[in-house]
């Protein structure tokens, strides 16, 4: 533990018997313990999940650790943003605890075991980002074998993420409730992201255009227009605007499978690049509430 360990600041560690024996005292009281895994760089987005898992549970714990087996070589692992003291000013009142582990005490030497998960990893994000989800699997398994929360809280703006979580923690039997929490957007509609701090200012005036061609294609499929149609249409529009597509797709939100026509159980997903920066998005077909 550390120094900024106060009424205000949460306690801090490194090590995971240090986590465990803090974890151990609260179960020992008989309180319930909420989980929520970050890479740091802290938002509004991620306090919404702290503050949600505060409300279902006694004492939360937040783990900070950008997980080098999630990025791909070509990818961000070494730009991605540390601001751990930021991100503690951030947690303080909010988070009981915070873990800050190294990345040898994730993956010790000579460590060779990892999680692949299934087809749902091979489609959207993964189809573009190879392994990307092998490793969130590996590093989200590791974790809450650590933690061992009674529940765990992941935002809804990484809804492949969250789905390929939950399938993986019932099958291998981990430990906690997989919690999805809405996504949290600015005022023109843009998810809250770590890497929106990447944006130009002209390319944070474009950005919002994905969740506003998002909710026309949901309108336009409410209206009865073919979804096909409108899916072309809306990656004609983000294409127009300077966007480079990897994917804007409606699929079955209960599997992940190709959605042909609008169902109440569609959901649609997008990922396209502003300049350097990737931006991921999401909305259920039936949400087209202002």
């Amino acid at each position: 533990m550390n120094a900024h360990a106060s009424a205000a600041w949460p306690l801090t560690t490194k090590e995971i018997p240090n986590l465990r024996g803090v974890v151990a005292e609260w179960r020992a009281q008989g309180d319930r313990i909420g989980f929520v895994p970050t890479m740091g760089a802290l938002h509004e987005g991620h306090l919404t999940l702290v503050r949600e898992a505060k409300r279902q549970c006694d004492h939360v714990v937040v783990s900070i650790f950008v997980n080098p087996t999630q990025f791909g070589p070509n990818e961000d692992y070494s730009r991605y943003p540390r601001t751990v003291e930021a991100d503690l000013q951030l947690l303080a009142g909010h988070a009981d605890l915070v873990w800050l582990p190294e990345v040898e005490d994730i993956y010790p030497p000579y460590s060779a075991t990892r999680v692949t998960v299934g087809a749902a990893a091979d489609v959207l994000c993964g189809a573009h980002r190879p392994g990307h989800f092998d490793g969130v699997a590996t590093v989200v398994t590791i974790l809450l074998n650590a933690v061992r929360p009674d529940m765990a809280f992941f935002g809804e703006k990484d809804y492949q993420q969250l789905f390929i979580i939950r399938r993986m923690a019932a099958d291998l039997g981990l430990p906690g409730e997989i919690m999805g929490v809405p996504t949290v957007r600015e005022a023109d509609g843009l998810a809250l992201s770590s890497r929106n701090r990447y944006l130009g200012p002209e390319e944070r005036a474009k950005a919002p255009l994905l969740h506003m061609v998002m909710r026309e294609i949901a309108s336009k499929s409410a209206d009865g227009e073919q979804l096909h149609a409108a899916l072309e249409e809306g990656r004609a529009t983000l294409r127009n605007a300077g966007f480079v597509i990897d994917y804007l797709e409606a699929r079955d939100e209960r599997t992940l499978a190709p959605l042909p026509e609008p169902s109440l159980h569609g959901r649609l997903f997008v990922a396209a690049r502003l300049g350097s920066t990737r931006l991921i998005d999401n909305l259920a077909l039936w949400d087209v509430r202002v």
